[in-house]
């Protein structure tokens, strides 16, 4: 006799109203697997390209890739991990919008004691996502300026604060005022935040406005998780040399463009990394999770999940996050 489960399904690629809620039969664990029994699902941008077909997925498709939960049942061959261990994941084997996920025993990650789940599931993709970009792709430290987009969104108000943490001058850049006063909370300048919604011009006025903040200079380093909306304002706001890392693209793509505008705004630097390739062994999955999740439980690292919904609310969950109305972590709670 199967044993059922809710989860969430969309079909076919499409708007958020696509995403909806269905009984699926609860999956087995294979080799190198475990079932993880989901306390929370992390709710990404990424799922958001799956769900309309930016990014191809198979359809049916059960969104969802990061969440954290209880193991249920271990998979052949899984021998480091035991039934009642608290893991979270960044990658799902079959769909973290559900009950119950598969997880591959290799990306599971302990949660340290001390750390409540909900936190755990906020931590894996946006927490490795700021580690990689701040320590990694442009380590930053005292003697840099960074720019940093969407700095009151889940990967941003992590950044803000490790960008904080190593004494770099950050300008945050944040959509509307509300959220402006979020990253002031976190210890930023109110006279170092950028909002969207007053400038006149996004190409024009926002590089002028980190000129003015760095003495004509410009930044060494702008993380910019927009895109096409904000991509020519990014390359103009560099110093000569300086290094634009394009994590996201929450307006949409970058179209094509002339690697001359490199050269034309100072021999600049362009990176499009993603998490996959700075978390490419288990050493190295596991230090960038130990070290977010040993901060957030130490408290030095803040975590805000204020935006939780039931798993039957996906869609709407889906539609906050694309018009831009959260701030911090959207969760999922079966």
């Amino acid at each position: 006799m199967l044993v059922g489960m809710r989860a969430i399904q969309a079909v076919k690629p499409g708007p958020a109203s696509v995403l909806r809620a269905v009984d699926l039969p609860q999956p087995k664990p294979g080799p190198g697997q475990v079932l993880a029994k989901v306390a929370a699902a992390g709710v990404n941008f990424i799922d958001t390209y799956r769900r309309s077909g930016v990014y191809k997925v198979k359809f049916p498709h059960v969104p969802g890739s990061e969440g954290s939960g209880t193991v249920e049942a271990l998979g052949p061959d899984v021998t480091d991990l035991a039934v009642g261990d608290k893991i979270a994941w960044a990658t799902s084997a079959s769909g973290s919008y559900a009950e119950y996920a598969l997880v591959e025993a290799a990306q599971a990650l302990p949660v340290p004691p001390g750390l409540d789940l909900a936190a755990a599931a906020a931590l894996p993709l946006q927490g490795m996502t700021a580690d990689y970009l701040v320590r990694a792709v442009f380590p930053v430290g005292p003697n840099h300026t960074a720019v940093l987009y969407a700095a009151a969104g889940g990967v941003g108000q992590l950044a803000t604060q490790m960008i904080l943490a190593s004494g770099a001058h950050l300008i945050a850049v944040t959509g509307s005022a509300e959220k402006a006063e979020r990253v002031v909370k976190l210890g930023v300048d109110p006279k170092n935040v950028i909002v969207l919604s007053t400038l006149a011009s996004i190409d024009l006025d926002l590089p002028q406005a980190v000129r003015d903040l760095t003495g004509g200079l410009g930044a060494h380093v702008v993380y910019d998780s927009i895109g096409r909306d904000t991509f020519a304002a990014s390359l103009s706001s560099l110093r000569r040399r300086g290094t634009l890392v394009l994590f996201g693209g929450s307006s949409g793509q970058v179209p094509p463009f002339d690697p001359q505008e490199l050269n034309a705004h100072g021999s600049l630097y362009l990176t499009r990394p993603t998490l996959a390739d700075y978390t490419a062994t288990r050493q190295e999955l596991l230090g960038r999770a130990g070290r977010v999740f040993s901060a957030a439980t130490a408290g030095s690292l803040r975590v805000t999940t204020d935006h939780r919904f039931a798993l039957a609310e996906a869609a709407t969950a889906h539609q906050a996050l694309e018009a831009r109305r959260t701030a911090g972590k959207v969760l999922l709670v079966p």
